[in-house]
Parts: C-alpha cells; sequence; structure tokens
C-alpha cells in the first residue's frame, strides 16, 4: 500500500496504530538524524533529538496543519528541538561531516572509484564545514534531502527570498572554498 505520509501521521493520531509511526519513523528517521547532527555535531545527541522529534509528533502537541509536506513540518520540529538544544547547552552550531558520503558508497563497485568517490565526497564536507551555519544548512536540505525551496525555506524559518539568497551566497562561497582547495568545483 503507498500511502502518503500525511495519511499515515493522521491515521496514527486518529486510530493509535503504532504501525503507522513506525514506517514514518523507519523512513526519516536516518535523514533526519543526519539533518540534526548538522545543527549539534554529537551523533548520540543527534539520535536523542530525532527520537524527541518523533515523540513530539506521536504527542500530537505540535499540530500538523497540512500547510507544507509531513517532512517539512517532522523536520521543522527536529530543527527546533537542535536550535534549543544548542541553546540548553550554549554550543555553536557545527558542521556536517562526511559520514553521510561514506555511508551511501556501493561497495560492489570498482575500489578505485570508490577511492576517488570518498576522498571528492571528503573534500566537499570539509569545504561545507567552512560554510556560514546558515548557508550549509540551506544547501543540505536543497542537495541532500532534496527538498524543495518551499519546503526547505519552511524548515529553516526563512522567507522565499530569504531562503534563494542563502542559497545562491551557499553555492558561491562554496565554489571559492573548493577553488581554493583545488578542486573543480563543477565535479559537485
Amino acid at each position: 500500500m503507498n500511502e502518503t505520509d500525511e495519511k499515515l501521521y493522521k491515521r496514527f493520531l486518529k486510530e493509535g496504530n503504532s504501525d503507522d509511526l513506525r514506517i514514518l519513523l523507519e523512513k526519516y528517521n536516518e535523514s533526519l538524524t543526519l539533518f540534526i547532527y548538522g545543527y549539534v555535531h554529537d551523533m548520540e545527541d543527534a539520535e536523542e533529538l530525532m527520537l524527541d522529534t518523533f515523540a513530539v509528533a506521536a504527542s500530537g502537541t505540535s499540530h500538523f496543519g497540512g500547510r507544507s509536506s509531513f517532512k517539512t513540518w517532522l523536520f521543522g520540529i527536529g530543527r527546533n528541538l537542535a536550535l534549543k538544544h544548542l541553546r540548553k547547552h550554549s554550543i555553536k552550531a557545527a558542521a556536517l561531516q562526511d559520514d553521510v558520503a561514506s555511508s551511501k558508497a556501493d561497495p560492489s563497485q570498482d575500489p578505485n572509484l570508490n577511492i576517488l568517490r570518498k576522498e571528492r565526497n571528503a573534500n566537499l564536507y570539509r569545504a561545507l564545514n567552512q560554510l556560514n551555519p546558515d548557508y550549509r544548512q540551506a544547501l543540505y536540505l536543497i542537495y541532500f534531502e532534496e527538498m524543495d525551496h518551499d519546503e526547505a525555506s519552511r524548515v529553516m524559518g526563512k522567507t522565499k527570498k530569504q531562503f534563494y539568497n542563502l542559497v545562491t551566497r551557499g553555492k558561491a562561497s562554496l565554489k571559492g572554498i573548493l577553488e581554493r582547495m583545488g578542486e573543480d568545483y563543477e565535479k559537485y
């Protein structure tokens, strides 16, 4: 059965079917954890905050109004919890790590290509680490989470124009950093 996230979530709230919530958790736990990790820079905290995000969603205390996709709404809750965590622990937002890239490698491919790909991805993540945190998050949502600009702007709490500016400036900054590292920006 191919049901939308929104239908699964609404049915969970109405009927209490834990299978619906489990499906959503399995679908989003990894990407949400990595998204939160970009803020807190600690995998254990990111995993705990991901579970807290689903706890908020499961409790129904944060109302899903349907003005955005379920994913956008869920990531918005995750972002808010991560920022609250940072404020609470007085930690500055940190960068994404190359864990994302290394976890997506296909071992059946040529080992030499894997090594080159991992090196290129490591360089990309080192460059992303040097970006302004808002630029980094905007690019992460667009390119790694494959959200459209509307969804991603809502997750970050920005207007469409502000978000568009973040993406544009982020790309320009990333290009400059990669070029200083001796990398060809067009490869990415």
